[in-house]
C-alpha cells in the first residue's frame, strides 16, 4: 500500500468524497434511518434478516452507474436509497494512522495511540499481548467513528508478508522471518482489531472494525536496484508458496477470521495477484473458506495494464481482477472503466453483483446498515477511549518487552542510577520523536524522545547530534570525543530512518550510513567507559564492528519503539526493566548482499552457491541469529515432559497412502484426517529458571528439526512460543499443546503437507528430547 496512491484519483471522486462526510460531524453517517419513512420498506434495512439477504436485496436496487461508483475506495452516497458515502482505506499497522483517507486528526481527537512499529513489538514473542493491541487499535477506530471523525472502518493491516531478506524496507511492518510467527501475529492482531476473543469464535455479527490481511502474496521486494513491485515477477516454487508465503494468510483467513485481504501488486510465477483466480478465488475462498471483502493495493489494477503488459486494455484489466475474485480498486480505475469493459461484454454484470455483495455484506457487518449506529454494539466506544492511560501503559509495555539486547560485556548494563554522575548522548536519532515511529503511523499522543528520558535519570547530561541526519555524510567527530572523554558513560544513539529504509525504498547494503561507524568507534576508543550503542531501525545492520569491539560494551536494538520508545529505552538502560526481547529476524555480516534480493528461493541450491533464507534454512554467516536476545538475568530450560515419545500413523483400520522421498516414507496429513490430527495432540511441559537478580519476562521457544536434513528440509523450524514472568531465583513450567500435524509436518517439492517416518527433536535451549514418528 503507497500513500502517495491518491494522485491518481480524479478531482471529482476526492470532492464527492469530501461533500459528502462531513469530519466535524459529531454524528457519523449511516443507512436505514429509522425516522426516515422512504426506507423502512427496503429488505436491506431489516437487521433480523440474514446479511447475505439483505446484501442481494441492494444490490438489485443498483443501476448500472450506480454499481461502478462504488467499486472504488472512495464511494460515493446513493441518496436516492439513503446510502451515505464510504471510504474504504484507512490504516492502523501499529495504531489508528491518518496515512489513508478515512481518519481524520483535525477535530475534537488529535492523535491515537502509536505502538512500535511491528518488527519490535513481535520480538516480545507474546501473542496476548499482540492481541491486546489490536484491541486497543480497534476501540480506538470505532472511537473515532463514533465521534464523527471517520469516513470507514476497514484498516488495511496487518501486514504479514514474511521479512525474507534484510534490505527490504517495509520488512519493518512485519513480524518477522518465521510464517509460523507471522501467522500468530495475524490471528492475534485480527482477532483484537475485529472484537473477537483472544481464543476466537466470540463474533457473531458486527465486528467493532475490519482488519485485511496483506499483500496476497509472495511480496518483499519495493525498488531494489531499478526493480520495483510493480512489474517484479516473482517466481516461487510450489513448496515454498505453501511453506512459507502462504502460510500466515491461511491462519489470518482460516484462525483470525480476518474480513479483509489485500492483493499485492506483484505477479506470482507470471500472474498479477489481483487477477489471479487461483489465488483469490479458489484458494482464499474456496480452500480457507474466506468471507469477506479483497481490495487492490493502490494502482494495482492499473499497472496490470500500464505497467505489466498483461492485459492489453484498460477493459482487460478490470475484467481480468473482477473476474478473479477482486472486489474492490484503491483507486478510480474499476470507477472508470468497468462500464466500457460491460459493454464490450469481457465483463459480466453478474461479476459487479459479486463484488458489490461482498462489499455490502462486510458494511452490514459493521452496524453501518442498522440504524443509528449510537444505539448498537460498540456504538457506546467515545473519544475518551482514545490516548487512555490504559493505553498508554500498554504502549510503553509493549515497547519495553520488545527492546532486544544484544550485547552486554562485563554486565555494563544496567547503568546505576547513583554512581552515574554525568551522561552523553550522542546521536543523530537520539532526539527525534519522528524517527521512533516508523512508517504507517499516526500522529501519537504524546512523545519523549531517548534524550528527553535520559535527561530525566541524569541531571548531568550532555547531547551532541554528531550528524545532522543518519544519513552522516559528514560527522562532528571530535566534538563528540571532547563530550566523551569527559563524562562518566557515552549512550550513542544511532541507526536508520525512514529516509533509509520504508515503503518503495529497499537497502542495497547492511551497513549504518555515511559516518557513523567512525563516529562510533572513535567515541568508544575516547570514552572513559566502555560505550553503550543504541540501534534504531527495522532492518538489522552489519554491526560486526561494534560486536567484537571491547570499547562498546552494550549494544540494544530498540527498532523503531513507538511513542513511548524513550522511556522505554531509558529504562532498560537504568535497570528500572531487565530486556527480554528476541530478535523476530536474523542478523546478517554485510557479504550478505552478494545474493540477489530478487530470487525468491527459500531453500539452498549447492551447485550455484545460493545460501537460503531465513533461519529455517540459510546456510551463510549470522551476525545475530534469529530469537537471539540477552537478559540482565540468566535462564536455563529443560524438557520436563513429553507425554507421546512416538506416534504410528498407520494404525487406523483404512491403509494410508504412504509415499517416499529420498528413502524416507511419508503420509499426506490430508490422508491422516482431522480426527486423527485433533486425537493425536500431545503436551509438552518445559522447566524454566531465573538465575539472575532481577524479575524478568522471558520468551520460550520451542523448535522443531528432523534428524534426516537436506532434500528441502528446514534445518529447524520455531513450532511454540510462550512468555512466562519470574522473579529473582523462581521456577515455573510452561505447557506447549502440540499437534504433529501441524508441528511436525513439513511441505515436500510437490507443496504437499506430509508427515515423514523418523526421528523429529524438541529443543529449547541446549536440551532436546526425540520424538519418533513410525508408518
Amino acid at each position: 500500500m503507497r500513500p502517495q496512491c491518491h494522485s491518481v484519483f480524479t478531482f471529482t471522486i476526492i470532492l464527492t468524497a469530501l461533500i459528502n462526510f462531513r469530519v466535524d460531524s459529531t454524528q457519523p453517517p449511516f443507512s436505514c434511518d429509522p425516522s426516515d419513512p422512504s426506507t423502512s420498506s427496503y429488505l436491506f434495512c431489516k437487521p433480523t434478516l440474514p446479511i447475505s439477504q439483505r446484501a442481494r436485496d441492494l444490490v438489485s436496487r443498483l443501476t448500472l452507474d450506480e454499481k461502478i461508483s462504488q467499486l472504488g475506495n472512495s464511494a460515493p452516497p446513493i441518496p436516492r436509497l439513503g446510502i451515505p458515502g464510504y471510504e474504504w482505506w484507512s490504516e492502523a499497522l501499529h495504531g489508528v494512522a491518518n496515512v489513508g483517507r478515512g481518519i481524520h486528526f483535525y477535530g475534537l481527537i488529535k492523535g491515537a495511540t502509536s505502538f512500535p512499529q511491528v518488527i519490535l513489538t513481535a520480538a516480545s514473542f507474546d501473542a496476548y499481548e499482540w492481541y491486546r493491541i489490536g484491541q486497543v487499535i480497534g476501540v480506538e477506530a470505532r472511537a473515532m467513528y463514533n465521534a464523527g471523525q471517520a469516513s470507514g472502518m476497514t484498516f488495511w493491516a496487518p501486514n504479514i508478508n514474511i521479512f525474507r531478506d534484510p534490505r527490504w524496507g517495509r520488512g519493518q511492518e512485519t513480524p518477522g522471518e518465521d510464517p509460523f510467527m507471522t501467522g500468530k501475529y495475524a490471528v492475534s492482531y485480527v482477532r483484537g482489531v475485529q472484537g473477537d476473543s483472544f481464543e476466537g469464535g466470540k463474533l457473531h455479527g458486527h465486528l467493532q472494525a475490519s482488519a485485511c490481511c496483506k499483500h496476497f502474496t509472495a511480496y518483499d521486494l519495493d525498488n531494489w536496484k531499478g526493480i520495483n513491485r510493480y512489474v517484479f515477477d516473482a517466481r516461487v516454487t510450489a513448496q515454498d508458496l505453501a511453506d512459507t508465503y502462504q502460510l500466515p494468510f491461511r491462519s489470518c483467513v482460516e484462525q483470525g477470521r480476518a474480513s479483509g485481504i489485500m492483493c499485492a501488486y506483484n505477479r506470482v510465477n507470471g500472474v498479477p495477484s489481483c487477477a489471479d483466480f487461483n489465488l483469490l478465488t479458489r484458494t482464499a475462498r474456496g480452500q480457507w473458506s474466506f468471507h469477506g471483502y479483497v481490495t487492490s493495493d493502490c494502482d494495482a489494477v492499473s499497472i496490470i495494464y500500464d505497467k505489466q503488459g498483461y492485459a492489453k486494455s484498460p477493459e482487460d484489466a478490470v475484467s481480468d481482477v473482477l473476474k478473479a475474485g477482486m472486489d474492490v480498486n484503491c483507486g478510480s480505475y474499476l470507477q472508470k472503466h468497468s462500464k466500457a469493459a460491460v459493454e464490450q461484454k469481457k465483463l459480466p454484470e453478474s461479476e459487479i453483483d459479486r463484488a458489490l455483495h461482498n462489499l455490502f455484506s462486510l458494511r452490514m457487518r459493521l452496524g453501518l446498515f442498522n440504524g443509528n449506529p449510537a444505539t448498537l454494539p460498540f456504538g457506546d466506544i467515545g473519544p475518551d477511549r482514545i490516548c487512555s492511560k490504559e493505553h498508554q501503559i500498554l504502549a510503553l509495555e509493549v515497547a519495553r518487552n520488545g527492546i532486544v539486547l544484544l550485547k552486554n560485556s562485563a554486565r555494563l548494563l544496567p547503568l546505576m542510577k547513583l554512581k552515574t554522575k554525568s551522561l552523553a548522548v550522542i546521536g543523530p536519532n537520539a532526539n527525534s520523536a519522528q524517527t521512533l515511529l516508523g512508517n504507517y503511523a499516526g500522529i501519537p499522543c504524546k512523545s519523549v524522545t531517548p534524550l528527553q528520558a535520559l535527561q530525566s535519570y541524569i541531571k548531568d547530561t550532555r547531547f551532541l547530534a554528531g550528524c545532522e541526519t543518519v544519513q552522516c555524510s559528514s560527522a562532528s567527530v571530535d566534538s563528540a570525543v571532547d563530550i566523551a572523554k569527559e563524562l562518566d558513560y557515552v549512550v550513542l544513539i544511532m541507526g536508520l530512518d525512514q529516509t533509509q529504509e520504508r515503503e518503495e525504498l529497499d537497502r542495497v547494503d547492511l551497513m549504518l550510513p555515511g559516518r557513523q561507524q567512525e563516529l562510533i568507534t572513535s567515541v568508544a576508543k575516547a570514552a572513559k567507559n566502555p560505550v553503550i550503542l543504541v540501534l534504531l531501525c527495522g532492518g538489522p545492520v552489519d554491526v560486526s564492528f561494534a560486536k567484537y569491539n571491547k570499547n562498546i560494551g552494550s549494544i540494544i536494538w530498540a527498532g523503531y519503539p513507538g511513542e513511548a520508545g524513550g522511556i522505554a529505552l531509558a529504562e532498560i538502560i537504568f535497570g528500572d526493566h531487565n530486556p527480554g526481547g528476541r530478535l523476530p529476524m536474523s542478523w546478517y555480516p554485510q557479504e550478505y548482499v552478494k545474493v540477489p534480493m530478487t530470487d525468491m528461493g527459500m531453500r539452498p541450491h549447492t551447485s550455484s552457491g545460493y545460501p537460503g533464507r531465513t533461519y529455517r534454512f540459510y546456510k551463510g554467516k549470522i551476525l545475530f541469529e534469529f530469537g537471539y536476545g540477552l537478559s540482565y538475568s540468566m535462564y536455563s530450560y529443560e524438557l520436563k515432559h513429553v507425554s507421546q515419545n512416538s506416534l504410528c500413523l498407520n494404525q487406523s483400520s483404512r491403509p494410508h497412502k504412504i509415499g517416499s522421498s529420498d528413502s524416507v516414507r511419508y503420509i499426506p496429513v490430508s490422508e491422516l484426517g482431522t480426527n486423527f490430527c485433533e486425537q493425536s495432540q500431545f503436551s509438552v511441559r518445559v522447566g524454566v529458571e531465573n538465575h539472575g537478580e532481577m524479575a524478568g519476562k522471558h520468551p520460550i521457544l520451542l523448535f522443531m528439526r528432523q534428524e534426516r536434513h537436506g532434500n528441502g528440509r528446514p534445518r529447524k523450524q520455531l513450532i511454540g512460543f510462550q512468555s512466562v514472568i519470574l522473579s529473582a531465583g523462581e521456577k515455573a513450567e510452561i505447557e506447549f499443546k502440540l499437534s504433529p500435524c501441524e508441528h511436525f509436518s513439513r511441505v515436500n517439492e510437490d507443496g504437499l503437507m506430509v508427515l515423514e517416518e523418523g526421528t523429529h527433536f524438541l529443543m529449547v535451549g541446549g536440551d532436546k528430547y526425540p520424538v519418533s514418528i513410525l508408518i
